[in-house]
Parts: structure tokens; sequence; C-alpha cells
């Protein structure tokens, strides 16, 4: 979806690009550019052991960078935890894996108080949740009441246990796996949870040859993740994430992605339109895109390429759409070609 939605610019607009890069671009620092290299060096490492999944592997980072987390639907067996051990070993960040099933409870998140006999008191065990990166295992097959205290977490990145409020570290990420619909065992997640996930996307299977190099480099290691070498710091990641805000943002850009995400809530083929929330991530994710490449400044394309992972699993499609067999993808590629790209140029 991403590469169609990158056809939309054509010719003029890479011209138009290079005439505000010209006139508006912000001087790169030696040290901003230190940082867009240690980023890269995260992308090449879980390149290693992800195979043929490069634009998957810089979604991800782009998100990891807009300080959002990331929802996948996918089968079992695609590399979910391998990707989510590569990511947090390449930053030198904590994670931790949780399986849903329908006997997971609140507490196994948040935490829980028992009592030590030794000192005659309640001592407080800390959730699964306090860590940096979290891997929500097929979260769509638990109940509505621990959805519900993953969601405060993911949110307000902090937990509220008997009264007390705790905060869980920094950074806090989450990687979550639903299966698809339909599945044994599932169940719809709730709206209010679904949009607090700043990007959606699917790894999907390798390629032929992405699949014949993983076949031929099985050996001892328990995980392929164990081949990821540290290259941040956990400090250097929250560097890199406060740099997102300096990333410029010209006003016709801020107006082309309002338009974009307005043309959702008006459409024949949609129900219900994103949120003002999805145009914060959009702005966030299109600051992230352009500062992993290289850029201190946001174009249309920025926002383009970042359109479906932001929008798709924020917009309820009409019946309409499904009498038509009209998915979320071709109508947002459709709202892309229709909303006209600015002119970022100098004029003449």
């Amino acid at each position: 979806m991403a590469d169609e939605i990158k056809e939309v610019e054509g010719t003029e607009q890479v011209n138009e690009q290079q005439a505000f890069g010209k006139e508006n671009q912000q001087p790169v620092s030696e040290k901003t550019k230190s940082y867009m290299e240690m980023a890269q060096d995260v992308l090449a490492e879980v390149n290693k052991v992800i195979l043929g999944k490069k634009g998957e592997v810089a979604e991800i980072m782009t998100a990891f960078l807009a300080d959002g987390h990331v929802l996948l639907e996918d089968i079992p067996g695609v590399g979910k935890t391998t990707l989510a051990l590569a990511f947090s070993r390449a930053m030198g960040l904590e994670s931790k894996r949780v399986q849903f099933t329908p006997d997971v409870l609140p507490s196994d998140l948040t935490g829980f108080s028992i009592y030590k006999r030794a000192n005659d008191s309640f001592a407080y065990q800390e959730g699964i949740v306090f860590t940096n990166i979290l891997l929500a295992d097929e979260i769509n097959r638990t109940s509505p009441k621990t959805q519900s205290a993953l969601l405060e977490v993911m949110e307000e990145r902090r937990v509220s246990v008997e009264g007390i409020t705790r905060d869980v570290p920094e950074p806090f990420l989450v990687i979550a796996t639903q299966n698809p619909s339909g599945t044994a065992g599932t169940q719809y997640l709730p709206d209010n949870e679904i949009d607090r996930f700043m990007v959606t996307m699917s790894i999907g299977y390798p390629d032929f040859q992405s699949e014949l190099e993983i076949a031929k480099t099985i050996g001892d290691l328990k995980s392929r993740a164990d081949l990821v070498t540290p290259v941040i710091t956990k400090e250097a990641f929250l560097q890199m994430r406060r740099e997102i805000y300096d990333v410029y943002v010209k006003d016709v850009v801020y107006d082309y992605l309002l338009r974009l995400v307005a043309a959702t809530r008006n459409h024949i083929y949609i129900e219900r339109g994103a949120s003002p929330r999805a145009t914060i991530a959009l702005v966030k994710m299109s600051r992230a895109y352009a500062w992993l490449n290289g850029r201190k400044y946001v174009v249309p394309n920025d926002v383009l390429i970042q359109l479906p992972y932001v929008l798709a699993h924020r917009i309820i499609m009409s019946a309409a759409a499904k009498v038509g067999s009209i998915n979320k993808y071709e109508v947002i590629e459709e709202i892309a070609r229709t909303v006209k790209i600015p002119y970022m140029g100098v004029k003449r």
C-alpha cells in the first residue's frame, strides 16, 4: 500500500520537494547526523535477523521514534517475537512478552501486592508492563477487562494499583499482535483501544530468497535475535526521540495533512472517519519518517507514505463499501489521489 501511495506524487512533486529543501531545509548538526547514523545502525542490526522486510522494520522504527505503539495483524510464525527482541537488543532496551489468553488478569499486567510474613507487611510486585518494549501477543484473545488495563498504560505510561499510581520505564513501547478476524477464540478489540496504536501493519510471509536464507542459517542459537549486537544505549534512543520535535513542518504541509484526515469524515464509503488523534499521529509519524531519512523538514511525500499505516485501523467502512467489496486501503489510496498536493517550491 505504501508503495502505491508513493506513486501519487509524480515527477512534478519531486521537483517541488527539491525546491522546498533549498528554501527551508534546516542545517543538520554533526550531533544530529551522529544520531541519524545510529538509527541506521539499529535498522541494520534488526535486518540481520528479519530478512526481506526492510520496509516493515523501518516503519516500526519510525513508530518508536514517534513514541507510538504498533499493532500487527499476522499469522503465527512470521518472526514477531524475534522482531521485538532484535529491536530491544539493538537499542539496549529491556523487553518482555505476554501471551494473551482468556485467563490473563489485569494484575498480571499492572502488578499486585503480596503479604510478606517476615516483616508483616504487603509488598508490591511489578507486573509485566514494567519494561521498555512489551510484546503483547494475540491481544484479541484476552478479556475486555485485561485489555482495559493495557489501555491505561499505553496512553498514560503509568499504572494504578490499590490507589497508588506508578510510572513505567521510559521508553515504553508496545508491539501488539492480533489474530485475523474470525480466528477461533478471538474477539474484536474496542475502538478506543485500537485508536491508541499509532500504526497498524502486517509483516507477512518472507519472499522466497529470504526464507531460503533463513533455512540455510539455522544453527544452535536459541533465537535468531542472538545475532543482534547492541549499537546504541537507551539514553541515545531517548535523545533521538526528542529530536523528532525539532523537525520542521511548513504550514501548507499541516494544511495538506489535515485535509487528508478530514477527507475520511465525509467519504461515501466511510461510516466513521479518523479522529483528531489520527491527525496527531500523522504529524508525529511524518516527522519521524523525515528524520529517519536524514531530513529535518517534512515534505508531502512523508505524509503520503505514512497515511495508510496511520489511518487504516481508525476508519470504519460503510455498508455501501461492504456491498461493493471495497477495502480500506482502496479508499485511502483514492483520498491520497484526490486531495491536491501543495506546491512547495519558490514562487516565480
